[in-house]
């Protein structure tokens, strides 16, 4: 078993630096720079070794994950939901194949095209691992009273499309101004 508090970083203090509390734009900005960076570390973590368990990686996972959500897809269209190349995603998608999970076919209306289709043995993977990972977060956030919960998955949703339309404006690696 794997002990999170054994990783340098993993105790996070639950208040942030002084300036923030006084509402400075800048503090709470370090402030949630800093929370959301080990959030999102801790979750990385937590998603190897879990989704790992059920014979898939994590990006194959998210790339099967998009397609039981969207449908049929092109590679492009996976491609861009995981923000990633299409030559990483190609090869990401040729695992998935591999294992049985997805296939692919010509496009019904528009022969040239590829689409990326789950097998029902990839839906059941997904979903094995959606639910598994649903019932962890489920522990994680019983002690929460139910406004707060409700409040984390709105805040988790703004943020979310902010950072999102902010990558829609600014190529990516672009420079601090």
């Amino acid at each position: 078993m794997y002990e999170i508090s054994s990783y340098p970083g993993s105790s996070f203090p639950t208040s942030g630096p002084s300036d923030c509390e006084t509402g400075s734009l800048e503090g709470e900005a370090t402030a949630l720079h800093q929370a959301l960076s080990e959030f999102v570390r801790i979750c990385q973590f937590r998603d190897r070794v879990r989704v790992g368990g059920h014979d898939i990686s994590v990006q194959q996972c998210s790339a099967l994950a998009a397609v039981v959500h969207d449908g049929p897809s092109t590679l492009a269209t996976v491609a861009a939901r995981l923000l990633l190349d299409k030559s990483t995603t190609s090869r990401i998608v040729d695992g998935l194949q591999r294992k049985g999970y997805v296939v692919r076919r010509r496009d019904p209306v528009d022969g040239r095209a590829i689409r990326i289709t789950v097998t029902e043995q990839g839906r059941a993977v997904s979903e094995r691992v959606r639910q598994s990972l649903i019932h962890e977060t489920r522990g994680v956030i019983e002690s929460l009273c139910p406004d707060s919960r409700r409040d984390a998955a709105r805040l988790l949703g703004h943020l979310t499309s902010a950072v999102s339309a902010g990558l829609r404006r600014e190529p990516v690696g672009a420079a601090i101004r």
